[in-house]
């Protein structure tokens, strides 16, 4: 019934810019907050940005703090995550998460979408 669908990765080298895009269908989206996740082959997911469910920014993994933006449109159904200066360790599946649950963590999941940055 919930559909979250990445898009946007690509390759990019080392400084360069991407902008992903999770579109969510299924739910009413402007009631639950959002999360952007990456995870690297053999390494486990990691919380690189969460939001609220009415657009108010409240995490960021310290490594991307100042280069990455997250952001919403509700009106869209549409969560984003704006990436600057990207770094080689960003090389990861980026996956989008909504409604989270402080004792369960993110309800709803995609499938992601692959960042991979080159030197």
């Amino acid at each position: 019934q919930v559909q979250l669908l990445e898009s946007g990765g690509g390759s990019v080298q080392a400084g360069g810019s991407l902008k992903l895009s999770c579109a969510a269908s299924g739910y009413h989206f402007s009631s639950c907050g959002m999360g952007w996740y990456r995870q690297a082959p053999g390494k486990e997911r990691e919380l690189v940005s969460s939001i609220s469910n009415g657009g108010v920014p409240q995490r960021y993994f310290d490594s991307v703090k100042g280069r990455f933006t997250i952001s919403r449109d509700n009106a869209k159904n549409t969560l984003y995550l704006q990436m600057n200066s990207l770094k080689t360790e960003g090389t990861a599946v980026n996956i989008c998460a909504a409604c989270v649950s402080y004792t369960r963590g993110y309800y709803h999941w995609g499938q992601g979408t692959q960042v991979t940055v080159s030197s």
